[in-house]
């Protein structure tokens, strides 16, 4: 049996159908390929207003921030990691037995091994850079409408103030007008209920309570 060119081989389907995996996953090309394995995590509501949320019904949070969503983890045992551990395999056997003329078992071994090695590089790879926590948030994470914030500037009447708000696990901020016209003061606890070109439309949480009572 000639090991070499059958490690060769393994190295050669290894390497190019793992880097056309790694890019798609790299450049968010649609491609589909079993990577991610998703695990639903139920919403929790939230007790407190201080913190980003979103309004389901007045008064009522519906979602708990980023983390009220699903979440997604990489598993181990994925096609990426698979080529990844071929390419590797392929690669460490041919060396081994065309260059260095090692027998058989010690080769087959030494690649297992080395196969072994790449496809946990390629799993950390994918689970710590590529698919990050933050990268698989859902869309729904972002939209502005029913999110929770404080203004940080205080809203004139009929005029702009500023919003400050924690989203996707970081604090931002942007322009304010009240939704019904009146002045809202720096510190209040504030609901959006519309958002365009940067410029939120809120409504006081206390005044969304009291219309629910």
């Amino acid at each position: 049996m000639n090991w070499p060119a059958i490690f060769l081989g393994c190295f050669v389907i290894g390497f190019v159908l793992s880097a056309l995996s790694f890019g798609a996953v790299a450049l968010h090309f649609p491609v589909h390929l079993p990577f991610i394995h998703h695990v639903h995590v139920p919403h929790a509501p939230v007790s407190h207003v201080g913190h980003v949320g979103h309004v389901g019904h007045v008064g009522r949070v519906g979602h708990a921030g980023p983390a009220g969503h699903g979440s997604a983890s990489v598993s181990p045992m994925n096609f990426a990691t698979l080529m990844a551990f071929l390419a590797w395999f392929g690669g460490t056997g041919y060396l081994l037995t065309s260059e260095f003329r090692w027998m058989t078992m010690p080769a087959l071994t030494t690649a297992t091994v080395g196969g072994l090695a790449g496809a946990a590089v390629m799993f950390w790879v994918m689970s710590r850079v590529l698919w990050s926590p933050r990268e698989n948030m859902q869309s729904a994470d972002f939209q502005m409408v029913g999110v929770l914030g404080r203004i940080s500037q205080s809203v004139r009447e009929g005029g702009m103030g500023e919003l400050i708000y924690s989203h996707g696990g970081a604090r931002h901020s942007c322009g304010a007008r009240s939704a019904d016209g009146r002045a809202i003061d720096k510190g209040q606890e504030v609901v959006v209920t519309a958002y365009d070109r940067g410029v939120a439309t809120v409504r006081r949480w206390d005044d969304l309570m009291t219309d629910e009572s």
